[in-house]
């Protein structure tokens, strides 16, 4: 007897209906698409430096120091002879390290602690927001300058600098959505059930709160990268002779008046171009993760 064909079942059918979706929203938010791609292949030039740089990043020549952009050295070369397009991708590797690394400790530990100042609301909120209150009266930045100085500038350092100022806006954002949703009827359900609170937290509340989280988490990267630029461009960033995209546009910055306009000039595009990208990735998120935005593009 043949074997009867079966139905495709619901999960394999929506699976291709789920990408059909997602390409169509991608080529109709185009700019943050190409933002994606940006983002990912930077990345895969970070991971991939040793073999895609044409030069060793550190390598200095006399002979080859201040040369314009020319088929040998195609984003030209430094004041000590060293390639520029070689040091601006081993630079990658350092700026989106910090990056992802200050924003994912910032969002693990405002995430939390956020979580709890919802959930036990009184003297314990009271505290917390107190402090957080306290952290937000200095400027991020001078905040970032101050614990950089006080603690050595290294790359674990500025990653811990940058996120002490990303704390508060991830603990102020989750606070606000868990008081927003801890009365709606599937938590009153969890806790009417007996879950313990940590459960009713982790399992039922944070994961309602991601959609807000995962866009200020990628804006974040950018504030980030712009934070550790400026912190390398007034000495307070990652030491020399390691490749930094910030610092390597205060070396440039010197030299404006005298015409070699390639050191600054590749550096500091290659922080705007990700910190832009960052920015759309980020917009294109809040269209694709909001209900409301979804039939506006």
């Amino acid at each position: 007897m043949a074997d009867i064909a079966r139905p495709p079942t619901s999960s394999s059918a929506s699976l291709p209906a789920s990408l059909r979706l997602i390409g169509l929203r991608l080529r109709r938010n185009w700019p943050s698409a190409t933002a994606l791609a940006i983002i990912v292949l930077m990345i895969l030039a970070a991971v991939f430096a040793a073999w895609i740089a044409p030069y060793d990043a550190d390598a200095t020549s006399a002979e080859a120091a201040l040369q314009a952009p020319s088929l040998h050295h195609w984003l030209g070369t430094d004041v000590y002879g060293r390639d520029l397009l070689s040091r601006i991708i081993f630079a990658a590797r350092v700026d989106l390290a910090v990056a992802f690394g200050a924003t994912a400790l910032a969002l693990a530990i405002g995430a939390t602690i956020g979580a709890i100042s919802g959930l036990h609301l009184g003297w314990v909120d009271l505290i917390i927001m107190r402090c957080v209150d306290s952290v937000m009266a200095f400027p991020a930045f001078i905040l970032a300058m101050a614990i950089t100085a006080a603690l050595g500038n290294t790359v674990t350092n500025v990653l811990l600098a940058i996120a002490v100022t990303q704390v508060p806006i991830y603990l102020r954002l989750v606070r606000g959505e868990i008081l927003r949703i801890r009365e709606m009827e599937y938590a009153d359900a969890a806790r009417v059930v007996g879950n313990p609170p940590w459960r009713i937290v982790f399992v039922h509340l944070l994961p309602n709160c991601l959609p807000p989280i995962i866009v200020q988490a990628t804006l974040a990267m950018g504030y980030a990268l712009l934070t550790m630029a400026a912190l390398s461009f007034i000495g307070l960033g990652i030491r020399p002779p390691q490749s930094e995209w910030g610092s390597m546009t205060a070396e440039g910055a010197q030299y404006i008046v005298t015409g070699e306009w390639w050191l600054f000039l590749f550096p500091g595009f290659a922080i705007v171009l990700m910190v832009l990208s960052f920015n759309l990735v980020g917009d294109g998120l809040r269209d694709f993760l909001d209900p409301r935005m979804r039939g506006v593009r």
